[in-house]
């Protein structure tokens, strides 16, 4: 079981990751790791999520109380949205939210992520649903991600982002590596004609792969 130093050590790697990746630009995103039931590790506001250290990150209680910040460090504002998760999926340890380009461009567009167009999406991602927008660091944001935290593990933010949870961090995280590369995928096969959608029944195939797999998480191809 790893310690609390080495999940922050983890976090600041993973912001290092998120940002050398143009996945969020300046001091944009947040990412959380839950600890127990009422305790849980987040990123700070103000700081640029590339250039973290482990006494950068906060912790808080299920209420989104300050439990630990060093000197002018404070929980992210959207950490009301990382906990409504871990409300309602208790199989998720760890969130993250990012702006990776072309997810984000679908968000701004008003586009979910739907379309079966490769293997490895339909497999290990699903859909990708679009919630609502809602402004920043108000209860809007966790009540409009909630209707599709029981069928989804990752939820494009209209006119926002990107969201994606799972048992692990490095889970979350490439998760949302993979909503990126599907968007970029749909984005450019949407430059040259259109992409070609799977049939049904190979998409069933498929579904049918990850049951016999056992993946966690939520998926089309289990029932809810």
């Amino acid at each position: 079981m790893k310690s609390e130093l080495e999940i922050k050590q983890e976090m600041c790697a993973i912001g290092k990751r998120v940002y050398d990746r143009g996945m969020v630009a300046s001091n944009d995103g947040n990412f959380s790791v839950k600890l127990n039931d009422n305790e849980f590790l987040c990123t700070p506001t103000g700081v640029s999520k590339g250039f973290m250290t482990p006494e950068y990150i906060c912790k808080v209680d299920a209420n989104g109380n300050v439990l630990e910040a060093n000197e002018g460090f404070r929980p992210s504002s959207e950490i009301r949205m990382h906990l409504r998760i871990y409300q309602k999926r208790p199989d998720v340890n760890a969130v993250v939210h990012a702006h990776p380009l072309y997810a984000t461009t679908f968000a701004i567009a008003g586009q979910p992520l739907m379309d079966p167009i490769m293997p490895e999406a339909v497999l290990f991602l699903g859909d990708v649903p679009l919630a609502k927008y809602g402004t920043p660091g108000t209860m809007e944001v966790p009540d409009s991600v909630e209707p599709f935290l029981d069928q989804y593990d990752a939820v494009l933010l209209e006119n926002h982002g990107a969201l994606s949870y799972a048992d692990t961090l490095l889970s979350a995280y490439h998760k949302m590596e993979s909503v990126e590369f599907y968007a970029q995928l749909l984005y450019q096969t949407k430059m040259v004609g259109g992409p070609q959608i799977l049939p049904q029944k190979r998409v069933e195939q498929l579904y049918e792969i990850r049951r016999n797999m056992g993946l966690p998480g939520r998926h089309p191809a289990v029932d809810k």
